[in-house]
């Protein structure tokens, strides 16, 4: 709102003088209209009606005093003299009052339709038109005229201005919520307004329209209201004691908590400027009083609409999250991490060599007999049980799963990263994994025993298979390890000449001697002692 200065030479003239008269007496005859119509409607309903509709019906004849007066105050003859008129702002507040005479003649109107009382119609009708016919004079002559900007006025208004903000500004009302007129409430609305008469006003039309409704008096109150109840839609004015509705909105969505709620800003300042800086701190609309009944749905309807639709895209936005992270940790079950960051990012031939790694295999003696005596059900059980056991071991010593066939367990220490120590490595979780075995035998009062082959060296490693794709390892090391365990002792670690070497330093070991390995004729073998 701006500040206009008049100069003070104007009064000396007579043209400035009558043309506030001109003003005056333009402005008063709707008034005259409004008053006098609404005295005849009181006369004619009589005890006909409800005692609602004889308050409501009240409060139009008193708004129209009240619009009479408040001219009569700012277009007076004894307030002429050199002064700032903040012109917005004697506009804003004579705004008010019509807005009330416009929403409850327009409310009245509809009981009427609805109680088949017509013949009041046309005197609420012309009510509501002789406000807006004061509106559209009073935004030509106070805001369109040059003549009445260049008249004289004192400064009686200030210190006057915020009478209708007074009204209730300190209380902190909240309407309990009402039932909607028809079916469930289609959302839950919070109306913020320091005006008792706006409030209630709105609020009763939002109700009737279906709508369950919280409503507060300031600021403060809305914020703690929108923490508590989080509605679906918040109406906030822009002119309101403490906190206005700027500062309001700001502190909305600047709340992660609270800043997807949406927010239409109301007021009777009907500004370019206003409208676009409540958009741009992320208002999702503007509406300005009076209300346009079919207006005030409709927005409010599309805003909850998008609402709902921006609600939805968070819940399917959290899905696929989710989706994505129950894949993500699927493909890590599968694969090792980095070969699964390399396959997401489009990589479809992964092979790599190593150099030095210690390829571990293990195989429960006697399960397949064991699992002809036992029922399905826990036979598979049991295995996972102890598998999930060696998976745990080989995270702790950073060895590899590799895969699990049938009753055998592989792994490896080295890939994908290569590590220094990967053969005592390797060795310290097959002598758990023995340990593992005898508790889980002991609980399960079973037999259990595990036979298990170490070989060190180079290998090649990668990924096969284009649907149920493995990472997988090849090379003599995988092949001697292998025979390790398939020509071992039940119950005994055995590793291979390379193996020794790498960790005798670290554990105590007994020779074997040579044993024929298919495929490369004798090998010398090691057993770890207990």
């Amino acid at each position: 709102m701006s500040d206009i200065k008049i100069p003070p030479q104007a009064s000396s003239a007579g043209s400035g003088t009558f043309r506030l008269a001109k003003v005056r007496h333009a402005l008063r005859t709707p008034i005259n209209h409004i008053i006098g119509y609404a005295e005849i409607l009181k006369e004619e309903a009589g005890d006909n009606l409800s005692a609602t509709f004889q308050i409501d019906l009240d409060r139009i004849h008193g708004s129209g005093y009240v619009l009479m007066s408040l001219i009569n105050r700012y277009l007076g003859e004894d307030c002429m003299g050199g002064a700032e008129v903040d012109v917005h702002g004697i506009c804003h507040e004579l705004r008010t009052p019509v807005n009330h005479i416009i929403g409850y003649g327009e409310m009245l109107a509809e009981q009427c339709r609805e109680l088949d009382q017509t013949r009041l119609i046309p005197d609420l009708e012309k009510i509501i038109h002789a406000a807006r016919q004061w509106l559209a004079l009073m935004e030509e002559q106070l805001l369109g005229s040059p003549a009445l900007l260049d008249r004289e006025r004192s400064g009686c208004h200030r210190g006057e201005r915020g009478s209708r903000r007074n009204m209730g500004a300190g209380a902190e009302i909240v309407r309990p919520d009402a039932e909607p007129a028809t079916g469930d409430a289609r959302g839950h609305l919070l109306l913020a307004d320091d005006d008792d008469a706006n409030r209630e006003l709105l609020a009763r039309r939002l109700q009737k329209l279906g709508y369950r409704v919280s409503d507060c008096a300031n600021g403060g109150t809305a914020l703690s209201l929108a923490q508590a109840c989080r509605p679906d839609l918040i109406l906030l004015d822009m002119l309101m004691p403490d906190l206005d509705g700027y500062a309001v909105l700001d502190r909305l969505k600047g709340d992660p908590g609270l800043r997807h709620i949406p927010v239409i800003m109301i007021s009777a300042l009907d500004e370019v400027e206003s409208i676009a800086r409540c958009i741009e701190r992320g208002a999702e609309d503007y509406l300005a009083k009076p209300y346009n009944p079919t207006v005030l749905n409709s927005r409010i309807s599309a805003t909850l609409e998008k609402k709902r639709l921006r609600d939805v895209e968070q819940i399917y936005l959290q899905q696929l999250e989710e989706e994505r992270a129950r894949s993500e940790r699927l493909l890590r079950n599968i694969l090792p991490e980095p070969i699964a960051r390399r396959l997401k990012q489009g990589e479809t031939r992964i092979v790599s060599s190593f150099d030095s790694v210690t390829v571990l295999f293990a195989d429960l003696v006697n399960f397949t007999r064991l699992a002809t005596q036992m029922p399905p059900a826990p036979l598979v059980q049991l295995l996972d049980e102890i598998f999930s056991a060696f998976d745990e071991l080989a995270g702790h010593y950073g060895l590899e799963k590799i895969k699990t066939i049938g009753d055998a367990y592989m792994a490896a220490a080295g890939v994908p990263f290569p590590i220094v120590g990967h053969a005592v490595a390797a060795l310290s979780m097959a002598r758990d994994m023995h340990g593992v075995l005898a508790e889980i035998g002991q609980k399960a009062r079973l037999p259990l025993e595990l036979r298990t082959g170490l070989s060190s060296g180079p290998v090649i490693a990668g990924i096969i298979g284009q649907s149920k794709f493995i990472y997988d390892l090849w090379g003599d090391t995988v092949n001697t390890a292998s025979r390790m365990e398939s020509h071992g002792l039940p119950g005994r670690i055995q590793l291979d000449e390379a193996t020794y070497r790498l960790a005798r330093s670290e554990f105590g070991f007994a020779c074997r001697g040579f044993i024929e390995i298919k495929g490369k004729g004798p090998m010398c073998a090691y057993l770890i002692e207990d």
